[in-house]
């Protein structure tokens, strides 16, 4: 094993495809100029030969302060936790194979656990189709890959966001469920729907009644042992730095969503289902109306309407089959460790990182993140 280095390399961008020698990518930079020459700022850490011989190469640069602005048509952005020359080269060959010109490419995030690139492509293609093409891909390399409309690379005005699983990592139906000695059998009801494989309000009220009996004193304690997803507390910071308006749109309870709200995250607007007591315990009945995806979907679109916003302004973030309808309202619908289900019917979805991820599809780099928190 030879000694480390890290060198910054200037080639055209097609050229990075040519080298055998894979390595630990740390940010690429490219700007395509049709009169200034076509050179890419490439930066590697490698041991031993050199990934490509004869070509100037200096010491790691800083990173930019700021991103280029977006004006093409498409952005692809890899998420890849242990980013590498080979995934780069991988995704280089499959815009070529597709004929869609790179424009431009930012690195947003070069720490040792999260490199992030965005690609501008001034390319022509079909929404779901290259969505889908983009998934299979990022399965074969090992990162996420989100595509999106070069329009969405901003700032939301209003996000909803799913409760359980996504602003917490947890199911709460379950939690109260497994304390209650019933656990295997309300899980296999949530999975169920949350798969899209059993209605929503079918399941609900199965897993409701399941729960008569259980005391409201137990509910806060729960409530406060609830564990945030990673990066909640951060992007939820971020965008009430940037003003935009956050709500919570869950199919689980106003119990748990207005702790949170109260307690631990900067939210303005919560909507969920209502619980039932009598004599501190529940009773096991629903309350109507039940928020379901559809109803999801309905209050994200007529907060928007209140609050004089257009639906390019608006985005949503969940995981499960019931928040596909709100995925698909607005700019962006991010699906955060989704179900494969989701993974598929979702616009843009990420696995590999935590609930911040979001914050690099609104075009912010690393330097602009830390400065809004």
């Amino acid at each position: 094993m030879g000694k480390t280095s890290t060198q910054e390399f200037h080639l055209p961008l097609a050229q990075i495809t040519q080298s055998p020698i894979d390595c630990t990518l740390r940010y690429l930079e490219y700007r395509k100029q049709e009169h200034h020459g076509d050179c890419a700022h490439l930066g590697l850490e490698y041991s031993g030969v050199a990934p490509f011989e004869d070509i100037a190469s200096r010491e790691l640069a800083a990173p930019r302060r700021e991103p280029t602005p977006v004006s093409s048509p498409w952005c692809v952005t890899l998420l890849s936790p242990a980013a590498t020359l080979a995934q780069l080269q991988q995704l280089l060959r499959f815009f070529a194979d597709r004929d869609w010109p790179v424009a431009a490419v930012d690195t947003l995030a070069q720490r040792r656990d999260c490199t992030v690139l965005r690609f501008q492509l001034a390319a022509d293609l079909e929404f779901s189709a290259a969505k889908h093409a983009c998934l299979q891909l990022a399965r074969d390399i090992g990162a996420d890959l989100v595509l999106q409309p070069g329009s969405s690379q901003q700032v939301p005005a209003l996000a909803g966001f799913d409760m359980d699983s996504t602003l917490i990592d947890a199911e709460v139906i379950d939690e109260l469920a497994r304390i209650s000695g019933i656990g295997d059998e309300v899980a296999a009801i949530t999975e169920a729907a949350m798969r899209g494989e059993l209605d929503f309000r079918q399941s609900f009220k199965k897993r409701m009644a399941l729960l008569k009996g259980f005391s409201e004193t137990r509910l806060a304690e729960i409530a406060a042992q609830l564990p945030l997803k990673s990066g909640a507390d951060r992007l939820l910071g971020a965008l009430r730095a940037l003003g935009c308006k956050t709500a919570i749109l869950s199919g689980g309870f106003t119990y748990f969503a207005n702790y949170l709200q109260r307690e631990r995250l900067p939210v303005d607007f919560v909507h969920a289902n209502q619980l039932a007591f009598s004599d501190g315990a529940l009773t096991g009945d629903v309350i109507e109306p039940i928020v379901d995806g559809l109803r999801k979907r309905e209050l994200l679109q007529q907060m928007a309407g209140e609050l004089g916003l257009g639906l390019e302004q608006v985005i949503a973030v969940g995981d499960g089959a019931n928040d596909i309808p709100m995925l698909n309202l607005g700019a962006l619908g991010i699906a955060i460790h989704p179900k494969p289900k989701v993974r598929l019917e979702a616009p843009q979805s990420i696995g590999s990182f935590g609930l911040d991820a979001a914050l690099y599809l609104f075009g912010l780099n690393d330097q602009q993140i830390e400065r809004l928190l």
